[in-house]
């Protein structure tokens, strides 16, 4: 059995449907995975996703090792046991957080050292390092140890961290190997992703993309990208790499999670997704709908009973109103919290779950079409 299965293709885009087979069962692609950043969905608990069908969901190898540290997390049994977890677990390898760590760590050939933003304690993560972290951890898939520069950043800055990544991820390749001939391994066969960088430069994205593809991964992310790139920027460099990557092969966008980008993103061939947006802005009070953003904590809702959106089958939507959640977050309840940020991520799980359907009805362009002109009406 293939580790990636394509199930439908789109006739008029590069949209497609998978199956990804990973250790803890399979995950149905294009999917949306939310992201726990420290073993945990920040202010939902593992049974709120089981309720909400996620198959997927992101740990943070960074804060992870830092805090609780891996050696708890090994006792445990690794982070699936550790935050009783069924389904898979994506983990990346770290280079994201410490690379944002611009005062506090030192970029070698050999990887990074760098002080923790917990304690100022000092530490090194570099390719092997990041492999052993999240073989500890026991993840279904993991990721590459890469460099990610900043936006914007010059087009040298740039060619640097290519070739860097590069050889960065033939190391991790090895140290994948060598990691899987461990039987004490929480999960002894997980899949190793590649992550492309390049930044908003054409040539460094083929080339980068090109190269990682020579060294023959199981899995591909594009990385660098939703740091504040112009759109049209973001979506020119997906196009590119994904004009390149394997056919058989998943795409992981790694970062990207609002309604729009995973439409335009799915119909350029990407088939993962992960983003903190959607938590991150519902504990603001921000919620998708159908319809586009609404803001909670605004004055129009203190007497609207109506859902949130009707068509959401998430708890806040089926048994709440906007006035109570309004109320909610006006009192200061920590039960809105939990409840805006369910209800974000079960918009884009239904939404994924929609277009699955519409690649596989044929109706992709009608169906994204009639999206965009019912969530243009924007609410307050």
């Amino acid at each position: 059995m293939s580790l990636f299965e394509i199930l439908h293709k789109d006739r008029q885009t590069r949209a497609r449907v998978g199956r990804l087979h990973t250790p803890h069962g399979f995950v149905d692609t294009p999917v949306f995975a939310p992201v726990g950043t420290q073993g945990a969905v920040k202010a939902i608990s593992s049974k709120d996703l089981e309720t909400i069908d996620i198959q997927l969901i992101l740990g943070n190898t960074y804060h992870l090792y830092l805090r609780p540290g891996t050696e708890v997390i090994r006792a445990a049994g690794g982070l699936h046991r550790f935050m009783n977890w069924t389904q898979s677990i994506l983990t990346d390898s770290g280079g994201f957080q410490v690379f944002s760590l611009r005062e506090l760590r030192k970029i070698t050939e050999d990887g990074v050292d760098f002080k923790s933003h917990i304690d100022g304690s000092p530490h090194f993560l570099g390719p092997e390092k990041a492999m052993e972290i999240q073989f500890t951890l026991g993840s279904d898939i993991i990721m590459c140890f890469d460099e990610c520069p900043p936006y914007p950043c010059t087009e040298e800055h740039a060619r640097e961290a290519v070739g860097r990544t590069t050889r960065w991820a033939k190391r991790c390749k090895e140290a994948w190997i060598e990691g899987k001939k461990n039987p004490t391994n929480p999960t002894a066969d997980p899949l190793l992703y590649a992550i492309a960088q390049g930044s908003v430069y054409k040539e460094l994205r083929i080339e980068s993309t090109k190269q990682l593809v020579d060294l023959d991964f199981p899995g591909y992310a594009l990385g660098g990208l939703s740091v504040g790139e112009p759109w049209d920027a973001m979506m020119e460099m997906i196009s590119i790499s994904t004009e390149l990557l394997p056919e058989n092969k998943p795409r992981y966008l790694m970062g990207v999670g609002t309604p729009e980008e995973l439409w335009e993103a799915i119909g350029l061939g990407i088939d993962q997704f992960d983003c903190v947006l959607p938590t991150r802005n519902g504990r603001n009070g921000q919620l998708f709908t159908s319809t586009g953003k609404i803001n909670i904590k605004n004055a129009p809702y203190k007497n609207d009973f109506s859902p949130i959106d009707a068509d959401c089958p998430c708890e806040l939507c089926t048994r709440h109103t906007k006035a109570y959640l309004h109320h909610l977050f006006r009192a200061g309840e920590l039960g809105a919290l939990r409840l805006a940020s369910l209800h974000n991520i079960a918009f884009l799980i239904t939404l994924t779950r929609n277009i699955r359907r519409s690649i596989q009805n044929g109706s992709f362009i009608v169906d994204k079409l009639a999206f965009f002109e019912q969530y243009k009406r924007r609410t307050l």
